[in-house]
């Protein structure tokens, strides 16, 4: 049993939309920094999803630069939280 793209592609928009949801609406720095966090994964889901199903390896390349910012972020990020 296959599960279909779309569902993945559901998955993925409602990750972003909570992720944005917790940029909008919140004020501490570190809920803001895990909301962006859970932005980049929902387009790491939906990127590797349109890429198996595409049969493209790209979007599963570009996941991986994605992952690196996602890093870059949190260390960026929590530096920053922890000298203020």
């Amino acid at each position: 049993m296959e599960i279909p793209v779309d569902w993945y592609l559901a998955l993925s928009a409602l990750l972003f939309l909570l992720g944005v949801i917790g940029v909008l609406f919140r004020r501490n720095v570190i809920i803001i920094l895990m909301s962006i966090e859970l932005m980049l994964n929902a387009v790491t889901i939906s990127l590797v999803a349109l890429s198996q199903a595409t049969g493209d390896v790209s979007g599963q390349i570009l996941v991986f630069f994605v992952m690196s910012v996602a890093a870059a972020e949190a260390a960026v990020g929590l530096a920053i939280v922890i000298a203020i």
